[in-house]
């Protein structure tokens, strides 16, 4: 593991997904997540570029984006590489929607659900409007099959009904997600329902008595979920990248995916001047409190990124948005590259063994079990120096790859010139077996007079 320091519809809409709005029982608190996230948020508060005050771009070559705010980060690392107001809340619309989705795997993951699963459509989910797939109440669907309505077709009810099945209520739910934003480090985000709906668009019997406000995400907080989804559920892509797809057999209509920029899309006559080479997520989100937003990931070369536009003026049908987020894509794929700092596999000079307790050996090779890669401005150099080596307590047997320590190490940031660190887990190269009773008795007594020895040594 690294981690890194310093370092919607509205009312009036019409059905379907013809106009684009953005939505378990409680999961336990992983650990890991818990530890990804605290990196993640070391790396966001001080990897950040300089933020303008305006619209404009502040630094030669920058994008100059038309929206409320925008950010671009690595989806590698959590690295940001440009940010404009990303930590203002804005309303996110069917962007909201990326935690129901986020949520309803993992629950699949838990095993609290299935896909398999048929679900019959509630009051609650069949009363949503703006995008929808015209649940009836009592209708029976899977859980996959209303997932895929969500995902690609924002449609309300179908997210709706997935919160009531996870959550129990929708309440409940949203309740979940705001527990899960804190725990991803989503500072300035709050969820009132699963959609992205405003309050007064919910059904009036299940809008929420136990949250306040509305719902409002930043785009840094976007980015964050988009991080964490893409880290710990990867299949979302499998859904996200998705052109368009028919709910019911016999169905002539396809229902089409919102997201234009989707690679697939460039053969389309109609969406191919918005369609970008590797793009395959996350969510859109229109409201006409919200404006035009959009999280987007694209992947090329081996590095992928995420991006999040904003409050993009305009209407949802002239594709504003995705001319907006192809100038971050640009900006990211043209002008950073990838650069190893610290190889995997590899020693720690000076630092090449630990100290072992009861073992055959009294010491174990130790080696750096990943790399510290990150993106830097086309043609900069980066070095890392060690900072600081920590060591468990070492008891033989040790199986070889085991963790053993860490090694944090310190770096300049080319992009911004800032000191940053970064921290790797340190594995054993080889494998330790426990030495033997004999093997220690005589180890112990030779300590032991060692010892004594250099006490007498050192009266004199």
């Amino acid at each position: 593991m690294i981690q890194l320091r310093d370092a919607i519809g509205y009312k009036g809409e019409n059905v379907l997904n013809y106009r684009h709005h953005s939505l378990i029982r409680r999961l336990p608190v992983f650990s890991k997540r818990i530890i990804a996230s605290v990196a993640l948020l070391s790396v966001l508060s001080t990897s950040l570029l300089l933020s303008s005050a305006s619209a404009a771009a502040t630094n030669a070559g920058e994008p100059q984006i038309n929206g409320t705010a925008a950010i671009l980060m690595d989806a590698a690392s959590g690295q940001v590489l440009y940010q404009f107001k990303a930590d203002d809340p804005h309303p996110p619309a069917s962007m909201a929607k990326m935690m129901t989705e986020y949520l309803v795997i993992k629950a699949v993951q838990a095993g609290k659900i299935t896909w398999d699963q048929e679900v019959a459509t509630t009051e609650n989910a069949a009363k949503q409007i703006g995008s929808r797939i015209f649940l009836a109440e009592g209708d029976k669907h899977t859980v996959k099959d209303l997932y895929i309505a969500m995902a690609v077709g924002s449609a309300n009810d179908a997210t709706a009904q997935l919160a009531e099945v996870v959550g129990g209520t929708e309440e409940e739910f949203a309740k979940l997600m705001n527990d899960t934003a804190k725990e991803l480090g989503m500072t300035h985000s709050r969820f009132i329902n699963a959609t992205g709906l405003d309050r007064a668009d919910m059904p009036a019997a299940y809008q929420p008595t136990s949250i306040d406000g509305e719902t409002e995400m930043s785009a840094r907080d976007s980015a964050i979920l988009g991080y964490h989804i893409l880290k710990e559920t990867p299949e979302f892509l499998d859904y996200s990248k998705m052109p368009n797809f028919q709910f019911r057999e016999g169905e002539n209509q396809l229902i089409d995916n919102w997201d234009w920029m989707l690679e697939s899309n460039l053969t389309s006559k109609t969406k191919k001047k918005f369609a970008y080479k590797g793009v395959d997520g996350l969510k859109t989100g229109h409201t006409s409190r919200a404006g035009n937003n959009f999280t987007g990931t694209a992947l090329r070369d081996g590095t992928r990124l995420i991006a999040v536009v904003m409050g993009v003026p305009g209407g949802t049908n002239d594709g504003k948005r995705f001319l907006e987020t192809a100038k971050l894509f640009d900006y990211g794929f043209n002008n950073f590259e990838k650069k190893t700092a610290v190889e995997a596999k590899k020693a720690v000079p000076e630092h090449e063994t630990l100290k072992v307790k009861k073992g055959k050996s009294k010491k174990v090779n130790v080696i750096t079990a990943t790399d510290v890669s990150f993106l830097v401005p086309k043609g900069a150099t980066v070095e890392a120096t060690v900072k600081e080596v920590k060591s468990e307590t070492l008891k033989a047997p040790i199986e070889q790859g085991a963790k053993v320590g860490t090694v944090t190490y310190e770096y300049k940031d080319p992009a911004t010139q800032e000191m940053k660190s970064a921290t790797v887990d340190l594995v054993a190269a080889e494998e330790v077996k426990k030495g033997s009773w004999w093997r220690l008795f005589f180890r112990g007594i030779g300590n032991f007079f060692g010892s004594l020895f250099r006490g007498i040594a050192d009266l004199f």
